[in-house]
């Protein structure tokens, strides 16, 4: 998901390059984070020892089990003000050696915010996106829905407009609204990425960033206008560093597809790698699912949710005759 944020950073913002707190450099050396495809001694495993908050409770990602998720009436449409249109620019595509990222907030004259589908109030201001992906042939979601991961996931960073600073709102559980988009592989190319997608060969080394040459509708990736009704909704954390419990997760129902041709131009961008070394491809940037724990999961009214799984009347009643068989009752067993 989300996010990178530096540990030494005192959260005050200094320019545009303040939009960069979901990523720090990582050069695979002490004192810095990776996956495990880059260097298994600083992968997921090891964070915890950098970053406390990484094996504290409330972390993502998750499976969401749709047996468990519980309706929630609250959470009803989203409001997107500015995703509709082409907002004003510029945007910056960056590779920053552990994702790509597309840095979205254009300053005063931007305007892209999200309320509503019970999000607190008065709104959540977006930041940025990014993806995960896996290697070829690999899902490469963070999240799953009854355990089946996608392709890719897109995250949509949003902030809570109460706050002043990422400092102040990673300090807060609802300081950052995460809009979680699984990415669903298929022949034919989407058009929506097309932008995105050309622009890839430009960021190919850690470090590098670019303006795109124009900006276009983020709702053209989001899913379609029905689909922003079928969404899962839960307290978590950030997925990387320092995964400070601080994001309200929306996780839609329906994915959005993307061309498998275009998830192969992911997997071609360069991630940092030790100094010296030939870079290597990025792959399998995404953080191993967390425990539930005891958090809950809601789902909104227009999502699938399914029964609890029963046991079936035959099996309780040879169970029950076994019981019998051992002078026990269902009913009147206790312990002493």
């Amino acid at each position: 998901m989300p996010p990178f944020l530096n540990p030494g950073w005192d959260g005050a913002e200094t320019g545009p390059r303040w939009l960069s707190f979901f990523s720090i450099p990582c050069l695979l050396s002490a004192g810095t984070w990776c996956y495990d495809s880059q260097d298994p001694k600083c992968g997921p495993t090891h964070w915890k020892e950098m970053t406390p908050a990484c094996g504290g409770p409330a972390q993502s990602p998750i499976n969401i089990d749709l047996h468990l998720v519980q309706r929630d009436p609250s959470l009803g449409p989203f409001i997107l003000q500015g995703y509709n249109s082409a907002p004003p620019g510029p945007w910056t595509l960056e590779n920053d050696g552990h994702t790509v990222l597309l840095h979205i907030d254009g300053g005063p004259q931007s305007h892209l915010e999200i309320r509503g589908a019970g999000l607190p109030l008065p709104a959540y201001h977006a930041l940025q996106l990014h993806f995960h992906w896996g290697g070829p042939g690999q899902a490469g979601s963070e999240h799953s829905l009854d355990g089946q991961r996608r392709a890719m996931e897109m995250h949509v960073v949003h902030m809570n407009t109460r706050y002043q600073s990422m400092g102040e709102a990673r300090g807060h559980p609802d300081g950052f609204a995460v809009l979680a988009v699984l990415l669903a592989e298929q022949d034919a190319d989407n058009a929506n990425f097309s932008a995105l997608v050309s622009s890839l060969k430009n960021v190919s080394e850690r470090g590098v960033s670019m303006n795109l040459a124009s900006t276009f509708p983020l709702a053209s990736l989001l899913p379609g206008a029905s689909g922003l009704s079928r969404y899962y909704r839960y307290s978590g954390s950030l997925t990387t560093p320092g995964c400070e419990p601080a994001v309200i997760w929306t996780v839609f129902e329906d994915a959005v597809p993307i061309g498998r041709a275009q998830v192969a131009r992911f997997q071609t961008v360069l991630q940092a790698g030790l100094p010296g070394s030939r870079p290597a491809p990025l792959s399998e940037n995404f953080r191993p699912q967390q425990p539930l724990g005891g958090r809950r999961v809601s789902a909104s009214p227009g999502a699938s949710i399914r029964a609890a799984a029963s046991v079936p009347a035959p099996t309780l009643a040879r169970v029950h005759a076994a019981l019998l068989g051992l002078g026990l009752s269902l009913g009147l067993w206790q312990r002493p």
